[in-house]
């Protein structure tokens, strides 16, 4: 079992022997309005949690700006919260 999961770990993954999870996004569909607002903030959020800025209106390309009422770089078409 352990060389199976030293053969399927990925190759850029020099820090580890043997990898267990399978990397990749798991797309989701969005039911309802409170299941929106957690991924909203998440996406919002997720620069900040790792430590590319200190607030989410920093980050140039969200919509973070767009929702607080500031001009964003991109057009984006509000969705009633």
């Amino acid at each position: 079992m352990l060389e199976q999961l030293k053969f399927y770990k990925l190759r850029h993954k020099t820090d580890q022997d043997y990898q267990v999870w399978q990397e990749g996004f798991h797309p989701q569909a969005i039911l309802s309005e409170e299941m929106f607002i957690q991924k909203l903030e998440y996406i919002h959020n997720n620069p900040v949690r790792r430590g590319y800025i200190d607030d989410p209106a920093h980050w140039r390309y969200s919509s973070y700006r767009n929702y607080m009422g500031q001009p964003g770089l991109l057009q984006v078409k509000l969705l009633d919260l």
